[in-house]
């Protein structure tokens, strides 16, 4: 009788054997060949055929040539087209194609990164990304990054930052004594901001009671004249890159208030913050450099891959010990891009914005907003037209935006952020958007006729 190999055995036979990396090759190759081309949402059939995973828990090992092959049969239909050049829908990039590489090389490393003796190349290039994006951002000297996985957590940390060293100043020592019978703070944030921000704001114990609002302008920008008298328990919270329309919040007057009394100013820069890699862009960022804490997404603007959040802190509040190492994916971003890549990416995605915009109000369709940077908002004549419009132009899989409501009024917002973006891919959007409307408007014509 044939011993049967046990577990062990057969996964050193799969590493040595090479087959199944062979074979996912071949997938992620074809995956790579059509996204460019392929509708942008799945298709009804993809998403019914996710049944298939719908299963009970196996007894039994898997074969893996069959585990593979049903991921990539069933799986890769149902996927969203976001690295291709038609995805509008939320601010999210695409991947550089040496930074998809490289974190192929990444997942074979598995690397922990939580300290230098767990892996010295990943305590090396976390070293480098810190000091070149101080250096692209040009914050100051000094200011440290924490690789998270995203904006929320980064803002987690920057806030919690901000919280204990406004608090240390005031003789309270958080880790000492907790946060029972603190001083009180006051939190000063713009009434546009990201619902990330309220979330993070409860969950380190800054309820809505200590929050002051304060009013914007009809960009959505914090106006720095009706922002409350400041002082040393105050913790702002501005915004470079507004999710609607892409505006920025006046950095440099509010830098100044805050500065006079020793307040702490937190930029919420998800997307926006890489606009001080553009020379044509960077105005917008001005007087960065007098906050106290930056959180940034690598994987939107700067088209990392997903699970790339930064915080920049004059201190490092990160909660990760075990993390992947993500930071492979950013430094080959940057290290492919360089300087002039990034002026060239954010300006590119900036100029697709303004194409949307000008095509699009000159095929009749409303822009709500100023477009300074990537997202561009977009209306109908009426709102039932809007709504109705942006559903027909998610199932028609010719490209994908999100809908949002703007001063009450639904609309259609497009975030142009992936490298992969051509002139032909907006025009050819701008002509779905025409198609969608006028399916619009032929079918309210057919209900009136009825009536």
């Amino acid at each position: 009788m044939i011993k049967k190999p046990d577990l062990q055995e057969e996964m050193y036979s799969q590493i040595q054997g090479r087959e199944l990396f062979e074979q996912v090759k071949s997938y992620a190759y074809a995956y790579m060949d059509e996204v460019y081309g392929r509708n942008v949402f799945p298709t009804d059939e993809a998403i019914k055929n996710l049944d298939i995973f719908d299963e009970p828990f196996p007894r039994a090992t898997g074969n893996p040539a069959l585990i593979l092959r049903m991921l990539h049969e069933y799986g890769s239909p149902a996927t969203v087209a976001q690295t291709g050049g038609r995805y509008f829908g939320f601010v999210t990039g695409s991947s550089v194609p040496t930074a998809l590489a490289a974190g192929w090389l990444s997942d074979v490393w598995d690397q922990n990164a939580a300290l230098y003796v767990l892996s010295p190349i990943i305590s090396q290039l976390e070293a480098t990304c810190e000091k070149w994006l101080v250096d692209l951002l040009e914050l100051p000297a000094g200011s440290v990054a924490g690789f998270v996985s995203g904006t929320s957590t980064a803002t987690l940390c920057g806030l919690a930052a901000g919280r204990n060293e406004l608090l240390r100043r005031q003789g309270w020592d958080v880790h000492l004594e907790g946060l029972f019978g603190a001083p009180n703070l006051r939190v000063i944030l713009g009434e546009q901001v990201h619902a990330t921000v309220p979330k993070v704001l409860a969950l380190l114990g800054l309820g809505r009671g200590c929050v002051e609002i304060v009013p914007t302008d009809k960009q959505g920008r914090m106006v720095a004249e009706k922002m409350p008298e400041l002082d040393g328990h105050c913790l702002v919270i501005a915004q470079a890159g507004n999710v609607n329309t892409g505006s920025f919040d006046p950095f440099d007057e509010i830098g100044d208030r805050a500065g006079l009394v020793n307040a702490w100013v937190h930029i919420d820069g998800a997307f926006g913050l890489w606009a001080a890699g553009s020379r044509t862009k960077k105005l917008l960022t001005y007087g960065i450099e007098k906050a106290d804490s930056w959180s940034v997404d690598a994987h939107k603007t700067l088209n990392a891959p997903y699970d790339s959040g930064i915080i920049l802190c004059g201190m490092n509040y990160t909660p990760e010990m075990s993390r992947r190492a993500r930071v492979v994916e950013l430094w080959a971003t940057l290290k492919s891009l360089g300087k002039d890549g990034v002026e060239e990416l954010v300006d590119r995605l900036c100029d697709h914005a303004r194409r949307f915009a000008e095509n699009l109000q000159a095929k009749g369709f409303r822009i709500l907003n100023e477009v300074v940077f990537n997202q561009v908002l977009v209306a109908c004549d009426t709102p039932e037209q809007t709504k109705a419009t942006l559903e027909n132009i998610q199932k028609s899989g010719e490209c994908w935006c999100g809908g949002a409501v703007w001063n009450g009024e639904p609309v259609i917002r497009i975030s142009v952020c992936s490298w992969a973006t051509t002139v032909a891919d907006v025009e050819r959007s701008v002509v779905a958007f025409v198609k969608a409307r006028n399916t619009v408007d032929s079918s309210k014509n057919v209900e009136t006729k009825r009536t």
